[in-house]
């Protein structure tokens, strides 16, 4: 999966691809191939080389999908129609943290997917309303399936 990374203003290409307990990740040039364990929320681990290393996630670094930005979920301009809410990879729902009817602000956590013992939490695209929520704690998903469908 290609991803963008925004830290202090400067853009980064990000790749993760995630299978049997590895994560191999790239950021520019430089490649790692690593374990991760979420320790608590916003909190990692990761094991490299023979070594471990914490990293706390704050709002310093914003990543971007560009798939999501070409079908303008993430477009902050156009807000008519409906936006959805999908697994970048399969996992188990932990925590569905809306209800449906709920209104939800850009950028809200709305369902958190547990994949490779790291929660990921799933967050509006836009400002909206849940109109939809296919999933609930303890069910598993597929990479690509409709979590959420806010309006």
């Amino acid at each position: 999966m290609k991803l963008k990374a925004i830290i202090a203003d400067k853009e980064e290409e990000v790749g993760l691809e995630l299978g049997g307990g590895r994560v191999c990740a790239w950021i520019g040039a430089r490649a790692y191939e690593l374990e991760a364990r979420e320790i608590e929320p916003g909190r990692y681990l990761f094991f490299w080389n023979g070594h471990v290393r914490e990293l706390r996630v704050d709002d310093r670094i914003k990543i971007i999908d560009p798939k999501r930005l070409r079908s303008g979920q993430n477009s902050t301009g156009h807000h008519h129609g409906t936006a959805q809410i999908v697994a970048p990879m399969p996992g188990k729902v932990v925590r569905v943290q809306v209800e449906t009817g709920a209104t939800v602000e850009k950028g809200a956590g709305v369902i958190v997917v547990e994949a490779m013992k790291m929660q990921n939490e799933m967050k509006a695209p836009r400002t909206g309303v849940v109109v939809t929520l296919n999933v609930q704690p303890g069910d598993t998903v597929n990479a690509g399936d409709v979590l959420a469908v806010l309006e």
